[in-house]
């Protein structure tokens, strides 16, 4: 069993390993346990639904060596998920059934992927979370001539848009009205929708998809709109469920994912959440969100370090994230205004180029959110103008002659 002064971090992904990074470079690796599920160290996982699956022979990329664990002094315990939480004893017990004891407990549990019961194992049906499951759409795509995707969010056209450029034939799937309903703009939407279409992809939104015809333990075809689609390969990505599972059974508030307060901090001040799995107070937002990104797992890590080091200080970060689509590079930097909000207004800046802009979403007069396609400098003034609290006038903001910069001086 492990010392009871040690911080015990359960979870694999980039909140996990920011964390590692934050620790051992506070001196404290010599107390953390990292529990990881996977028998990999943490890996990035954006690659995985786009140079990964272009490349046979590409492996995933590795946060940081197994080396540098091992000098950093942190403990791995790869491949031995946590099957219990005691916080009366402060012990977690793993599926191996060794016991870690622990001062502090981090989870960084994130999300998994939403499943659909009926499609669960069969042989042309895929899911993308982790790297296994990468790599076996990888050499399911390698053999298929047309792929459909369910699910217009972020992963499902990310690999809808690898797939194309593979050369396949891509039919994307939506219930909702529009694409990527739930995190960017109705004219983002649109823009996205247009440019999929443009580049040969069968895109169908507001698809009522039927029942599901299968032939052994294959999919063979899905009623789309009252007709039968034959399926050569299916790949499903209707979004992510958090994985409150331990905490939950230890009694942890949950809703929705992990209730956290300003400083990752659980209903159990002994115990912090980070990541996808956490539901965390928003300044900005003025509610509690859940966010499913790179930027807020590493920022949520950089909280908790400071929390567990004791220089605490409270999240107030502003949200951004990116999605790579063929020849789409979309970068957003705060949370798009609900659509009807009062007083809210949206004006457009043209980009370096014809294929690039931003949208910049004001509210009250107040800047809330930009989106930027294929302007990744705009972006990155963008976010510092959000974390400033700076709001150009929109007339001004919209004139691509003056640099966005020039609001920051």
């Amino acid at each position: 069993m492990s010392s009871s002064q040690d911080i015990v971090i359960i979870g694999g992904g980039h909140a996990a390993a920011q964390l590692c990074a934050g620790l051992a470079e506070a001196g404290q690796g010599a107390r953390v346990h990292l529990v990881c599920e996977e028998a990999s160290i943490p890996y990035h996982r954006p690659p995985l639904s786009k140079t990964f699956l272009r490349s046979p022979e590409e492996a995933p990329q590795l946060h940081r060596a197994e080396a540098w664990y091992a000098e950093a002094g942190i403990t791995l315990h790869l491949g031995d998920p946590a099957s219990a939480i005691d916080r009366a004893a402060r012990t977690v017990t793993l599926r191996s059934g060794a016991v870690l004891g622990w001062e502090r407990l981090v989870l960084a549990t994130g999300t998994r992927a939403r499943r659909l019961p009926a499609l669960v194992g069969l042989s042309n049906v895929a899911l993308l979370r982790a790297a296994d499951e990468a790599a076996q759409l990888r050499s399911m795509l390698s053999a298929a001539q047309q792929v459909t995707v369910l699910g217009g969010g972020f992963i499902g056209l990310e690999v809808a848009a690898t797939a194309l450029g593979l050369g396949k034939h891509v039919t994307v799937l939506e219930s909702a009205p529009r694409l990527l309903s739930r995190a960017v703009s109705p004219a983002l939407s649109e823009h996205v929708l247009a440019t999929h279409r443009a580049a040969g992809m069968d895109i169908r939104v507001g698809a009522k998809t039927g029942a599901w015809r299968t032939e052994g333990q294959r999919l063979a075809a899905i009623e789309v709109d009252g007709q039968a689609l034959p399926v050569d390969l299916l790949m499903v990505g209707i979004g992510a469920v958090p994985e409150t599972a331990l905490a939950e059974a230890a009694g942890l508030e949950c809703a929705d994912g992990i209730v956290v307060d300003a400083y990752m901090q659980t209903s159990d001040e002994a115990v912090l959440a980070v990541g996808d799995c956490t539901r965390f107070p928003d300044r900005r937002a003025g509610q509690a969100l859940r966010l499913e990104s790179v930027q807020n797992a590493n920022d949520q890590a950089r909280t908790a370090v400071a929390t567990l080091t004791g220089a605490a200080r409270p999240h107030d970060a502003v949200p951004w994230f990116w999605s790579d689509q063929g020849s789409l590079r979309l970068q957003m930097a705060g949370l798009v205004p609900a659509e009807g909000t009062p007083g809210a207004n949206t004006v457009r800046r043209p980009g370096p180029n014809a294929a690039g802009f931003s949208l910049l979403h004001y509210v009250n007069g107040m800047l809330r959110c930009v989106e930027s396609v294929n302007a990744p400098v705009d972006h990155m003034m963008s976010r510092k103008l959000l974390e400033a609290g700076r709001s150009p006038d929109p007339a001004v903001a919209a004139d691509p002659a003056v640099p966005l910069k020039t609001h920051l001086a």
